[in-house]
Parts: C-alpha cells; sequence; structure tokens
C-alpha cells in the first residue's frame, strides 16, 4: 500500500477530487488531504476525512500538528504528493517559494515527487505569468497532467479543465512503482524537415509533431531513456526527455545515427522525400523568363527508416514506422513494412473525410506487423501513444 498526500487548492474543480480520493482507496492506497483556506469554501473538510478516512489538514498553526512539526512531516510521511488541482495562484506562490499557508508550506518543504493538475481558466492558464511560472516549475522536475480543453464553469471554452481522475491516477500509478520499460534506451523522430530552395523559401510539410512528441513523452513515464529528434515545430517539447532540434532531413538522419546504439526506434517524422538539387545562395527572384513556371531540380532524400532497420551496426531492437496515404493505406503500408525492413509500422490516411490529420489531437490509424493487421479506429495521439507503448511494453516481455 502506498501513501499519498493530496493537496487541494481552492478551484471549482476541487469537487473532482473527490472522486480522485475515492479511485485511490479503490486502488488500495491510503490518501491523506492538505486543504488551503479557500478549498474549504468549495467543499467541506468533513468529505474530504469521510472518504479518505483519515485526519484533514488545513491550519499551519494547528498546534496538535505542529508540535510534531506537521508541514514537515506529512511529505516525509508520503510516497508521492499530488496537487489536485493546482489553481494559477498556488502555481504562483509554488514558483517563487511563498509558503504563507500550511498547503505552501508542505509544497516547499516536500522531498517526495509532486504530481500536478493544474484547473484554471483558459486566460489564466494562457497568461504569461502562469506560462512563466509553469516553466519554472517544471525545471524544478515537477510532472504536470492536463490541463484538458473543454467549456469551463465560468462558460468559456479552452484549455484549463483539471485532467480527468482517470488519467490522472495513470500518472500516480507511473510515479509510485519503476517504469516498464526502465533500463531501456529510446530514440523518437517527429514532426517536419525543412528542404531549403534559397536562404527564404523550403518544401515542407504541415506536420505538428503532435503525434511524435506524445510517444516520446509516453516512452519517458514508463522508464525509457528517450531521445526525441525534432524537426520545426510549434509545441512544447516533453519533459525528461532529451531533446535535438534539426531542420533537413539530412541533419534528421545523422542525428539518429549519433543516437546509436537504442533499444527502441520510432520514426513518428514525416521527412520531405525531396530537397533542392541545389540551393540558391540568393533568394530567386521573378522575371520575364521565370514569370509563368519554373525548373526545380529535385533528388531525393536518404530514407531514414530504411537506413537506421538495415544497418547492419547497432540495429535498435525494435524499428517502427509511420506512413501517411492518400489511398490503398494498408498495401501500401505492408509493401513499406517488407521494403524498408522495419518491424512495425503505424498507418495513417489523409483523404477528403479525414482532412486534419496534421495539427490535429486526433489520430486514426492501423497497426502493421509481418503478421498482425489491427485497425485502432478514431483515437487521440495521447492514446495512440499509450496503446504502442503497450505493445512495446509486450515486446519486451516487461510486466505492464
Amino acid at each position: 500500500m502506498k501513501k499519498i498526500l493530496l493537496i487541494v487548492s481552492g478551484g471549482i474543480a476541487a469537487y473532482r477530487s473527490l472522486d480522485l480520493i475515492r479511485e485511490i482507496k479503490r486502488r488500495g492506497d491510503d490518501v491523506t488531504c492538505v486543504l488551503t483556506k479557500s478549498a474549504t469554501q468549495f467543499v467541506q473538510p468533513l468529505s474530504f476525512g469521510a472518504l479518505s478516512q483519515n485526519k484533514v489538514y488545513t491550519d499551519l498553526f494547528d498546534l496538535e500538528s505542529e508540535t510534531n512539526i506537521g508541514h514537515i512531516k506529512l511529505s516525509r510521511d508520503a510516497d508521492l504528493v499530488v496537487l489536485a488541482p493546482a489553481t494559477a495562484n498556488i502555481l504562483a506562490k509554488m514558483s517563487y517559494g511563498i509558503s504563507d499557508s500550511l498547503a505552501t508550506s508542505v509544497l516547499l518543504a516536500n522531498n517526495k515527487p509532486l504530481l500536478i493538475a493544474p484547473s484554471m481558466n483558459v486566460k489564466m492558464w494562457n497568461n504569461p505569468s502562469t506560462k512563466e511560472n509553469i516553466k519554472t516549475l517544471k525545471k524544478y522536475g515537477h510532472i504536470f497532467v492536463g490541463p484538458d480543453n473543454g467549456e469551463m464553469a465560468c462558460g468559456e471554452t479552452g484549455a484549463g479543465k483539471m485532467s480527468k481522475v482517470e488519467d490522472i491516477y495513470k500518472e500516480i500509478e507511473l510515479l509510485l512503482s519503476p517504469g516498464p520499460l526502465t533500463g531501456r534506451t529510446a530514440l523518437v523522430t517527429s514532426g517536419p524537415t525543412i528542404e531549403p530552395i534559397d536562404p527564404v523559401r523550403f518544401i515542407s510539410n504541415q506536420s505538428s509533431g503532435k503525434q511524435g512528441h506524445a510517444i516520446a513523452e509516453r516512452l519517458s513515464k514508463l522508464g525509457a531513456d528517450t531521445h526525441l529528434i525534432s524537426g520545426p515545430v510549434n509545441i512544447p517539447h516533453p519533459d525528461n526527455v532529451r531533446v535535438t532540434e534539426v531542420r533537413t532531413a539530412e541533419e534528421m538522419l545523422n542525428a539518429c545515427q549519433e543516437s546509436m546504439p537504442v533499444d527502441i526506434s520510432i520514426f513518428a517524422a514525416a521527412v520531405s522525400d525531396w530537397r533542392a538539387l541545389k540551393v540558391s545562395e540568393n533568394k530567386l527572384k521573378k522575371s520575364d523568363s521565370l514569370r509563368n513556371q519554373i525548373n526545380l531540380p529535385l533528388i531525393q532524400n536518404t530514407d531514414i527508416l530504411k537506413t537506421i532497420s538495415e544497418t547492419n551496426i547497432n540495429r535498435p531492437k525494435l524499428v517502427v514506422g509511420f506512413t501517411l496515404e492518400t489511398q490503398n493505406l494498408i498495401k501500401s503500408a505492408r509493401g513499406k513494412l517488407t521494403n524498408k525492413s522495419c518491424d512495425w509500422i503505424i498507418a495513417n490516411s489523409q483523404t477528403q473525410d479525414n482532412k486534419s490529420v496534421f495539427n490535429n489531437e486526433m489520430n486514426e490509424v492501423s497497426f502493421l506487423s509481418s503478421s498482425t493487421e489491427e485497425g485502432w479506429g478514431l483515437l487521440t495521439k495521447k492514446i495512440v501513444a499509450e496503446k504502442l507503448c503497450h505493445k512495446i511494453i509486450k515486446f519486451f516481455n516487461v510486466a505492464a
């Protein structure tokens, strides 16, 4: 049985922490609660006490508790500290080291892993001050889950909803036990590549990097020492992942080769198949001769997936490719699985009915190996990452 210290701050989502307590208890773990003064305005401490079956702590100057230096002892007795919900206010105080309540004092004195589940208005979440505070707290090594997108109590819609209880508990489970991929090394490519034509123009695609980044994040949380090689993206890189930023396919290939050896390699990047045969030193200008057309000789880039998969030196134990097709999805994916000598391939399609594979939270994929074909249906990219990593765990015969 693990001991969890749950700190509840004063947001409208405080009532959802009661469901989190139920889930923790249902799983057989122990939970003790610390409430801020504001949290008690949303939910009575009695409710937390009844569900946790433990004393609820609210006051820094509680004589009985502080006789035993309670704000120190509470975290020392726990295996994990969870802050849910975490308001913008308490995140700001944590960032600046303010300890003006029992909750903030416990957080400042904490020496255990800390999981934070933010909950606030979308404008507060996107405020530059909040973003900077979160950046600071991540630098300190704290783990965040969420927030989710959706409609809020105030009627506005966007990022800021506290994550679902089941998602928070998944993170709790990962933090309370050694990851099933601990001791494994992983390489993930993500995002597009950019192939220059001249100093201002390039060949590329619309890949956001969301799928590759989600896979890298999940592998890291499962314990794998993860190296993310990313083309230019506009999303934050995952926490606790080593990142190499590249621009061209050639740079990505070199970074992959330098990263060897690894146990797991996943090639989710949308690498440009072609590059300009010759990159102009100066911006190409319009002229009478170029008004209607221009000849741009192209040359194929080296196939990164095929190169790594067919290497005779330090080939990864597991090589996984991604492919995007506009027709004959399974037939094309099966051909690439063979021609590129990879172990698995994840196939998705870009059709008129599914225009937003790029830069979307959702993905509809099929999983293929030499002996298996599974249609996974339309899922969030986060769930696709979870399903893929579950298969990776089984591949290495590690108990999940």
